[in-house]
């Protein structure tokens, strides 16, 4: 059985193995799943093959307790999508980044926000974060509602350089952040 890093009312976020290429694939292959991070491009099955799984499987046992989890239905076992809370290069221990990609007809069911916090949650409650943070184009309403509905405030604009040309990417990025004290009183309150 794969490993199931936990739970939430609806879905159960697992451990990827080398079976859910294809998985992978297809999410990638979704022009509207990919808009906000290739213009729309999928990625190749090479690419996730080769360098993206690879890469995943081994977070799991170079920074335990971090990493990128499919997303399962609990009740069908169908995939809908992954998230991840991994730890950045050059960033404190204790401030991992939270993220997510959903398959398009998992979008408007509430996924992505039950499982952020579920990731929020898990951060503080058991892996020694101090805030995590999240980013996203300033021009993705979508993915900054779910931030902010998983608790989250915007804290900065700023501008990366992106190797796609995206519409609306001159308007930059945003980093959204919830720290342990502001996850302390949402809990309280």
């Amino acid at each position: 059985m794969t490993n199931v890093h936990l739970e939430t009312p609806r879905l159960r976020l697992r451990e990827f193995t080398c079976d859910d290429v294809g998985l992978l694939v297809d999410l990638d292959s979704d022009p509207d799943v990919m808009h906000y991070i290739t213009g729309g491009s999928p990625t190749s099955r090479s690419e996730i093959e080769d360098e993206v799984l690879p890469h995943w499987l081994d977070l799991y046992v170079t920074t335990p307790g971090f990493g990128f989890w499919a997303a399962e239905e609990r009740v069908t076992g169908e995939c809908v999508g992954w998230f991840h809370l991994r730890l950045r290069d050059g960033h404190p221990v204790d401030e991992p980044e939270l993220g997510y990609r959903l398959r398009q007809r998992s979008w408007g069911r509430g996924y992505a926000t039950e499982g952020s916090r579920a990731l929020i949650d898990d951060a503080f409650m058991t892996r020694g974060a101090r805030r995590v943070v999240a980013e996203t184009m300033v021009v993705n309403a979508a993915s900054r509602r779910v931030m902010e509905k998983a608790g989250m405030r915007a804290d900065s604009v700023f501008r990366s350089d992106w190797p796609f040309p995206i519409p609306g990417d001159e308007h930059g990025d945003v980093r959204y952040v919830i720290d342990r004290a502001e996850w302390e009183r949402q809990r309280r309150g």
